[in-house]
């Protein structure tokens, strides 16, 4: 038999009734395009104050020689040790109701454990619904309104939410891992995969994580804060759309995929075929090629102007 899942976790003796509450987790490690998913977890642990009341043993859990933690040297000795931090915090939306939100590295070692523990902690608080969050890249262009990929344990869930993937196979990941066996206890979970245009995917882009913010909403009734947020969006969109009316190139690379997007949407809408007439049209993946050089190129030439 296999170690205790609860001692992965130290848990705070004094935790409140928290039956009904919602569980908010990401993860960070996997795919995660424009960092939605964490720039959306920095920002509800910035803007929601609360406690940790669960610690997770990242000695267990992290192969520091792949992440290796920060330390500080100071004139002629250490001085500090940062030590990675995967933690559930409690916290409450603006109308009071408690969430909890899990976050930190994604686990290197011990994931059926991990994903043990993780049912354990919900199973002792009676979470009603866990929802996960991430971005993926797309080729779409960032002048239309982002899609999100919905997934979740029961099709109820996921009323609203239209999927246009198949049957994949692809890397798994911890947070889709808990998902899976947290389904298998006859537990709810939501995921959310924020679009991502291909050539913003490398970048902090606030956008899609407005995106994720207005999904987990949508989902569980909560409300959260978004201002900050929504105002690092349009800040970032008026830095991309100054560079693209800067550049002939780039301006041609959004409208193709403005192009490709509405014919696609008019297309699904239509009930006809999803894929359109593309001939000649050159695929998201190599309108994002065109695009990133650009950018790369625009962030050279900035560098050097500063210099």
């Amino acid at each position: 038999m296999g170690a205790d899942p609860e001692r992965l976790y130290e848990m705070d003796s004094d935790v409140p009734e928290l039956t009904g509450s919602v569980l908010l987790y990401h993860l960070d490690g996997f795919i995660d395009a424009g960092s939605a998913g964490s720039v959306l977890a920095d920002h509800l642990c910035d803007e929601l104050p609360g406690r940790v009341v669960a610690r997770f043993d990242t000695d267990r859990l992290v192969d520091y020689r792949s992440r290796r933690p920060p330390m500080t040297y100071s004139v002629d000795r250490w001085t500090e040790y940062r030590a990675p931090e995967l933690t559930v915090r409690l916290a409450h939306d603006l109308d009071g109701n408690p969430l909890l939100l899990l976050r930190g590295p994604e686990p290197d070692h011990e994931w059926e454990r991990f994903a043990d523990a993780v049912g354990s902690l919900v199973e002792r608080w009676g979470v009603r619904l866990g929802v996960n969050y991430h971005g993926i890249p797309m080729g779409v262009p960032h002048t239309r309104p982002l899609g999100v990929t919905a997934h979740g344990t029961r099709d109820e869930l996921l009323t609203g939410h239209r999927s246009t993937f198949g049957q994949v196979r692809i890397p798994g990941s911890a947070a889709a891992l808990v998902e899976l066996r947290l389904g298998q206890r006859g537990h709810d979970v939501l995921g959310f995969a924020a679009h991502v245009p291909h050539y913003l995917a490398q970048t902090r882009y606030p956008a899609a994580a407005v995106t994720l913010l207005d999904a987990v909403t949508s989902a569980t009734g909560l409300r959260l804060p978004g201002e900050a947020l929504r105002e690092a969006a349009a800040r970032v969109d008026a830095e991309v759309a100054r560079q693209v009316a800067d550049s002939a190139e780039a301006a041609d690379v959004v409208a193709a995929l403005e192009r490709q997007y509405d014919a696609f949407a008019a297309a699904s809408a239509e009930g006809g075929n999803l894929l359109a007439d593309e001939t000649d049209m050159p695929t998201g993946e190599e309108l994002a090629s065109q695009f990133e050089r650009f950018l790369a190129e625009q962030q050279r030439g900035d560098e050097q102007g500063d210099s």
